[in-house]
């Protein structure tokens, strides 16, 4: 199977039905060891266009991780960003706001952490939490002290989502590259790999009870997700829906998109002057003396 990341992008105004994209699709690997020479390849080209990305110092890229409960969040970063450099590249996950943080407006705790010009930036969840937990779970908002919020309860997604837009709009303007991967786990792999958590004392860790709190509320939040995508999956920054059943998979898929970003941006080293040779030259003859 060919990956094609098109195949995967939501498109800026379409609807958004979820039980109509897939969970799982015909793998791309057909052995373990294809699969681990493929994933190689991929990581080795992101180090490298990582390395560009940091030498030209043109563009910033923001990769946005979202997902349910069990959906391999950590694993697709882990795999997929192995190879970068750590200097190049932060990893920022978002949990339950701080008292500070609830004194802000939702997307100040975000805004902090972007990446700098040359640099990758992960995040693991994201200022689409506002849009999604707090939608599902009305007493969050309630928490965040937002003035007229009773008044409020018809437009506040419609405001966020335009909140959102425009801070995405802003961001590709100036430069930041915007990939939103949403990992699409079905209900009944999540069940299996929760099982794994309680089984394998491993993954023991990972396992809390709160999650089988959140899987109560599986409708409410595929809808709270489609309505998301709808509103804010834009050709400067759009949406992919990456099947996560199989993880693997799902690891390729996504280190594809990737790729295919970095190949539509103009990146080169900078050439250097006649001036700054010949200096180079007159150095190295010092040092070979």
């Amino acid at each position: 199977m060919l990956i094609k990341s098109d195949d995967f992008r939501v498109k800026e105004g379409h609807d958004v039905d979820l039980k109509a994209w897939p969970t799982v699709v015909e793998p791309v690997y057909r052995s373990k060891e294809e699969y681990v020479g493929l994933i190689t390849k991929h990581v080795q080209q992101l180090s490298d266009l990582q390395e560009l990305l940091y030498a030209s110092n043109r563009y910033a890229v923001l990769i946005i991780f979202q997902a349910m409960d069990a959906a391999g969040k950590d694993g697709a970063i882990k795999h997929v960003m192995s190879g970068v450099n750590p200097q190049g590249c932060q990893v920022f996950s978002f949990k339950h706001p701080s008292q500070t943080e609830l004194q802000h407006d939702f997307l100040w705790r975000t805004t902090r952490d972007l990446p700098e010009r040359g640099r990758i930036g992960i995040f693991n969840r994201s200022y689409y939490e506002e849009v999604l937990i707090a939608r599902v779970h009305p007493e969050i908002l309630r928490s965040e002290g937002l003035p007229d919020a009773s008044e409020r309860d018809k437009t506040i997604w419609h405001d966020r989502y335009r909140s959102i837009t425009n801070l995405e709009r802003h961001l590709h303007t100036n430069g930041t590259r915007i990939i939103k991967i949403f990992l699409h786990l079905s209900k009944e792999e999540q069940r299996k790999r929760f099982l794994a958590r309680i089984d394998e004392p491993e993954k023991n860790w990972k396992f809390s009870s709160a999650d089988i709190e959140e899987r109560k509320f599986w409708k409410q939040y595929m809808k709270a997700y489609e309505d998301c995508f709808m509103a804010t999956s834009t050709q400067e920054a759009p949406w992919y829906i990456v099947p996560a059943d199989d993880k693997e998979n799902a690891w390729l898929i996504v280190s594809r998109i990737i790729l295919d970003m970095f190949a539509n941006l103009k990146m080169a080293y900078l050439k250097i002057s006649a001036e700054r040779l010949q200096e180079l030259q007159s150095i190295r003859k010092d040092l070979e003396s």
